[in-house]
């Protein structure tokens, strides 16, 4: 911890050697543990996106293009916010920035009863919108706090075992929703179509406050999380200051990052990534229910647990594979297969579908957390480590546009299935990252295979 600046008095202690790069001797387990119980935080939040995207397109009669509307406003709070969240990790600390975050989780999540009350689409965007400016300074904080928690070599397999916490908050948020926002008998639209007048507008109220009841359970959470990190105390994980350098405004960072080639072309193949992830999760449910019109949306969101529990699968093998195979060769592996999957995808055309869809979740598994550190791994100056992972968590905004597309795409061509096309794009490009960097390795690091080292 630097001498004189926002010091950490944490009742539990962080006992452990802090390196003159930012990064730990050892990883400190505890701290790792609470920093990766924060991803299955905003794992719940956007599958419960997905859920959401359902559910108003049938109540507020919104095309597809316009259901995508949830993806992009939540989208768009990573984008506006993750500068500001890095500024308030140069100036405080990783700790408070993350409290602040959940903080600004928890307003969200209670915005969504007046939201409620008022029952207007643009409302509960703007409570999503809030939301995930809470997000983004949290994932802001701890996508690099968790790199940064050991030694530097193993920087990729922690936050690829951090991201393994992420399909447990999904799984937890889907089922929220299926079981408290999805209601059996006929799918939604099927039960509007037999209504009209006052008693539609009623039975939309009813159904929009059903949206309530996984929001009461998230504040619960968030409060203890809050809890957990007032008493525990962290490592500064920022690099010592040398002495007769210049600093830098975050403004000259940011010029200085964007001429970084290598790490705006990371930049745009995570953004690529996050787009194919949160378009596939965001539609899986609607293909579902194109495909099959006999079954119900609280039936069809099955499929959606599916796709995490697969996702968790891929990303725990892609963990064990990364221990032997260097890691790009294992990303590039799996964009393959998931390239020829959305190709079989168009080709048969039918209820399989959904299960194709499936095993593309299982194929993103090693996507996020490789890009973002291989990315990373791209910064030779230490000090511009903050700006430069929110610069990365800024490309969260992918989820927001590539959504759209692929919503305006069904809308067009009347097929949800063609719709999924779009993810040629996605996989290609990540193809081709991994391909570039294999041939051409920026660093000693870039084309290694991680070594496991015993833990503190």
């Amino acid at each position: 911890m630097e001498k004189g600046k926002h010091r950490d008095f944490g009742f539990i202690k962080f006992r452990g050697k802090e390196l003159d790069n930012g990064y730990t001797s050892k990883m400190p387990v505890l701290q790792f543990i609470l920093v990766s119980l924060l991803f299955p935080m905003w794992g719940a939040a956007a599958s419960l996106n997905d859920i959401l995207i359902t559910q108003f397109k049938s109540i507020f009669q919104l095309s597809n293009l316009a259901s995508a509307y949830v993806q992009s406003a939540f989208s768009l709070g990573y984008f506006l916010m993750a500068i500001p969240a890095s500024w308030l990790i140069k100036k405080t600390s990783y700790k408070l920035t993350i409290i602040i975050g959940l903080l600004l989780y928890l307003i969200g999540c209670v915005l969504f009863f007046p939201a409620s009350a008022a029952a207007t689409y643009g409302f509960f965007l703007v409570a999503l919108f809030v939301l995930a400016t809470g997000l983004t300074v949290i994932e802001t904080a701890a996508d690099t706090s968790s790199a940064l928690l050991g030694p530097e070599k193993q920087r990729t397999l922690r936050l690829n075992i951090s991201q393994t916490f992420l399909p447990f908050g999904s799984i937890t948020g889907i089922l929220l929703g299926k079981y408290l926002i999805f209601s059996g008998g006929e799918n939604l639209d099927e039960q509007l179509s037999k209504l009209s007048g006052s008693a539609r507008i009623r039975f939309g109220e009813q159904a929009l406050q059903k949206t309530l009841q996984p929001y009461k359970y998230l504040v619960m959470v968030i409060a203890v999380m809050i809890i957990l990190f007032l008493i525990t105390q962290f490592p500064s994980s920022k690099p010592k200051q040398k002495h007769n350098v210049p600093k830098e405004n975050i403004g000259q960072t940011v010029l200085h990052l964007l001429k970084n080639h290598n790490f705006t072309y990371g930049m745009f193949t995570l953004f690529m990534y996050v787009g194919l992830q949160v378009s596939v999760w965001s539609f899986t449910i609607r293909l579902a229910l194109n495909l099959n019109h006999a079954i119900n949306e609280r039936t069809s969101s099955n499929f959606v647990i599916g796709s995490y529990v697969a996702f968790f699968v891929g990303r725990i093998l892609a963990d064990y594979l990364m221990r032997k195979i260097p890691h790009l060769k294992v990303l590039l592996w799996y964009s393959i297969l998931g390239f020829l999957a959305i190709g079989y995808m168009m080709i048969d055309r039918t209820f399989d579908g959904v299960y194709v869809a499936i095993l593309v979740s299982a194929l993103m598994g090693p996507g996020y957390a490789t890009i973002y550190t291989e990315t990373l791994g791209f910064i030779k100056d230490p000090r511009q480590t903050e700006t430069a992972g929110a610069m990365l968590v800024m490309m969260v905004v992918g989820g927001g546009v590539w959504p759209a597309i692929q919503g305006w795409v069904a809308d067009v061509t009347g097929s949800m299935t063609i719709s999924f096309a779009v993810h040629f794009l996605t996989f290609g490009a990540m193809i081709v990252y991994s391909y570039h960097y294999i041939k051409h390795p920026f660093n000693g690091l870039a084309n290694a295979a991680e070594p496991v080292k015993e833990a503190d």
